[in-house]
């Protein structure tokens, strides 16, 4: 898939509770196919500290205002920077790079998102609801100020949230939502977010009859298979989490 670089202008930089942030941002030419899962490598600006750009998932994708947005966490130099940067201001993208997830033929399918790994989530609902899906989601979190767009989700499929502290939803850990107490009707599962919860889930669903497919976070430097600084071992040996992933199919991962 053909790699873009744009200088997209921010139309909105929304603080959010729990060190998040959305930026929406307005391309300046016809937006490119981006699936589900797809990530932008970002540029940083108004800083000397941040050399490498930093990869953000395409948190969504609206076609009628040529617009992305992307979810971001501020945890160091690089996004604290970008915590300054204002409406009307440019942002430097490369995108859509990576592997995004592939639709199932099955009917059912299980969303699952954790922390700041909900990321990619919000697209991959919107688009399955656009192709005629309407999944159930959950996502997991350690407190209620860290839940986001529950209204949007709710839009595209069933939201179940439950929350480390109890604070909305049911709690405890997302592998420990009653969902996953049930007999399962999905065929295929979705998860995204940190890798200690992905093998949980996997751990659950691995002797079912259930593909499930998980976005990797694994470090990146340049987005596009040059450094090798984010190789997963796999069963056809080493790959790229930025150009073979960061989709995966667990069934792919040497260890899962």
């Amino acid at each position: 898939m053909k790699k873009f670089i744009h200088d997209f202008t921010v139309i909105r930089n929304q603080q959010l509770s729990g060190n998040h942030m959305i930026f929406d941002l307005l391309c300046p030419e016809p937006l490119p196919v981006i699936e589900p899962g797809q990530f932008a490598e970002v540029l940083v600006p108004n800083t000397s500290d941040v050399y490498l750009r930093r990869p953000f998932s395409i948190h969504d994708v609206d076609v009628h205002s040529n617009s992305i947005s992307l979810f971001i966490k501020i945890v160091g130099t690089g996004t604290k920077a970008l915590t300054t940067l204002r409406e009307g201001e440019k942002l430097n993208l490369v995108y859509p790079l990576g592997q995004g997830f592939h639709f199932p033929e099955h009917e059912k399918v299980l969303l699952v998102g954790g922390g700041c790994g909900v990321a990619p989530l919000l697209f991959l609902a919107h688009r399955l609801f656009d192709s005629g899906y309407h999944a159930d989601i959950i996502i997991g979190t350690r407190t209620a100020d860290e839940v986001h767009e529950t209204e949007k989700y709710e839009q595209y499929g069933n939201l179940h949230l439950i929350t480390e502290d109890g604070s909305t939803g049911e709690k405890g850990l997302v592998t420990h939502h009653s969902i996953f107490k049930k007999e399962l009707p999905y065929k295929t599962v979705f998860a995204c977010g940190p890798e200690g919860m992905l093998k949980a889930v996997n751990n659950i669903l691995k002797d079912r009859d259930t593909e499930v497919f998980v976005s990797l976070e694994n470090t990146m430097a340049c987005g596009i298979g040059a450094c090798l600084c984010c190789v997963v071992q796999t069963t056809a040996g080493h790959r790229c989490v930025c150009t073979d992933g960061p989709v995966f199919n667990t069934k792919e991962l040497a260890g899962w």
